[in-house]
């Protein structure tokens, strides 16, 4: 299971996908980063001793969701 550690909501692995696009699709396309600025910043995330089963241990988020929205920044600043 994949836990939000701020919110502490649980996601199956199987289900994990599936509430990513979701809430993906929830964010308007204009507040969207570009694909390459995504993966840019998903590979930091992967790389950083925070990142744990594709949350963020500094700040609870879901990386793949924070990475999307084009205004965030990483609460670490590593990007």
């Amino acid at each position: 299971m994949i836990v939000c550690k701020k919110c502490f909501i649980g996601v199956q692995a199987e289900k994990y996908g599936e509430m990513i696009e979701k809430c993906a699709a929830a964010i308007p396309e204009k507040d969207r980063a570009d694909v390459p600025e995504r993966q840019r910043r998903i590979a930091l995330c992967e790389g950083c001793e925070f990142f744990t089963a594709a949350t963020c241990r500094a700040c609870g988020c879901y990386v793949e969701l924070r990475a999307m929205k084009k205004a965030t920044h990483c609460p670490k600043k590593k990007w």
